[in-house]
């Protein structure tokens, strides 16, 4: 049950479709109070997702967008600020994962990682900056990869690392307007799109690394969110907050 944290909260939360992080934030603030635009690439599961949040009692509007085109970005936006006449905080989950030994790594591979992952960032958090006013709130999410080293994840954690210093550099020239702007840094998240795109072996393996013993649930992550998007958090800025257990 929601405790009112985010009510009367406008919000846009992106790379919202499907089971993962995205739509656990989505559904934790439909249960706080928001009313949502969510955005994903993909238009059919964007739908499915709406459906499915209006279905819980929320105020939702889906707008399709490709993080990777600043006129995609720009228009979803402007299509928020019409849907829900204006916007109060804005969450920027979309990123792509990817694995490779360095020296096998191509150019286009690094290239589209960091398009999507850390430039994406960038283009929706420039977005909400023209669009939030004072007590607005912008949560990037970043990743516990991004200051920590894994073998075969340097494009992956490099655009993660990148997102966590957008993020501070950013809360300094949104603070005169009176916007807060941080990020949450999950660990491994289980979901089933997870489960599907890599070997059990490996998830199984990962999991039993953390000293929780367990992955961590997606809700348990949008949990971090709601806190950085409501005034729990009104003196937070620039902070990037992991969502972990430390593991080195």
């Amino acid at each position: 049950m929601g405790r009112h944290l985010l009510e009367g909260r406008r919000a846009v939360v992106t790379a919202a479709a499907g089971t993962g992080i995205g739509f656990a934030i989505a559904e934790r603030f439909v249960d706080e109070g928001a009313t949502l635009v969510v955005s994903d690439r993909h238009e059919r599961r964007l739908g499915e997702t709406v459906a499915r949040l209006r279905g819980q009692g929320g105020e939702v509007h889906g707008i399709p967008c490709d993080v990777t085109s600043t006129d995609e970005v720009d228009a979803l936006y402007a299509g928020a600020e019409t849907a829900l006449g204006g916007i109060d905080v804005a969450v920027h989950n979309a990123g792509l994962g990817f694995s490779s030994d360095l020296v096998s790594m191509r150019d286009e591979d690094w290239l589209r990682v960091l398009d999507v992952s850390l430039t994406g960032s960038f283009r929706c958090v420039r977005a909400a900056l023209k669009r939030l006013t004072s007590g607005g709130a912008i949560v990037n999410v970043g990743s516990v990869t991004g200051h920590r080293a894994e073998r075969g994840q340097s494009a992956y954690a490099a655009a993660k690392a990148g997102v966590h210093a957008l993020t501070r550099c950013a809360a300094m020239e949104a603070a005169e307007r009176g916007v807060r702007v941080n990020a949450v840094m999950p660990t491994l998240a289980m979901h089933a799109f997870l489960e599907k795109a890599a070997p059990a072996e490996h998830l199984e393996a990962m999991a039993a690394l953390q000293p929780q013993g367990r992955a961590a649930e997606p809700a348990e992550i949008a949990n971090v969110v709601v806190f950085l998007a409501s005034d729990l958090a009104s003196y937070l800025t620039g902070e990037c907050v992991s969502a972990s257990g430390q593991r080195a």
